[in-house]
């Protein structure tokens, strides 16, 4: 639910990112009224009130993690254990690449690109990835590689903060698959997105 790595930086023709193998890409959000999943400075304490439904069992679903690094350096600084041992994959176009210190019993390592990043993880055999960051979220999906996205809107309106989405190549299409409002008054929906690699 944070920022990451610019997508201008990420970005490499579309064809070249489908590396192949079976790994998939999803991610797991919540937003504003308005589509902002953080505020101004990243604050989050707006969205921590509300319930994380459906967070632990989406979790459980997936093998590994891919971020951007400033994502990375603000769960590092704040809650080192989130992932829970779970091994991140870090996008940076700054940090050198390869093994890094741990993020609590997370093993990170750090990849220059996606196709990198991809293939690292084709080889590993990881089947379901989690991408969080805001902007690491947005790279994927222009690039045609999210499956699916769970957003959960809150009925908070921030005024202003760092967007769900960013510019895209062309429009993106998705596919509603379900939607319900949770005891809080959220609303989380899934979609499903035709141009991602399942």
């Amino acid at each position: 639910m944070h920022g990451g790595a610019d997508p201008r930086l990420l970005i490499i023709n579309t064809c070249s990112l489908i590396i192949g193998g079976m790994t998939t890409f999803h991610a797991f959000l919540g937003c504003s009224l308005d589509g902002y999943i953080a505020g101004p400075n990243g604050e989050l304490d707006w969205l921590t009130v509300f319930d994380n439904t459906g967070y632990d069992a989406f979790f459980e679903s997936v093998g590994a993690m891919a971020m951007g690094r400033a994502t990375c350096d603000v769960m590092r600084e704040s809650s080192p254990d989130y992932y829970r041992g779970m091994p991140i994959h870090v996008l940076s176009a700054t940090r050198p690449v390869g093994a890094q210190p741990t993020m609590g019993a997370s093993p990170v390592t750090v990849h220059r690109d996606i196709p990198s990043l991809h293939a690292a993880l084709s080889a590993d055999g990881v089947e379901r990835v989690y991408v969080d960051g805001g902007r690491t979220v947005q790279a994927f999906l222009a690039g045609g590689l999210l499956s699916d996205l769970t957003v959960t809107r809150v009925p908070v309106v921030l005024g202003g903060g760092i967007p769900l989405f960013g510019p895209v190549p062309e429009p993106v299409t998705a596919r509603l698959v379900t939607s319900h409002a949770t005891d809080q008054g959220a609303v989380q929906s899934l979609y499903r997105f035709p141009t991602g690699v399942r």
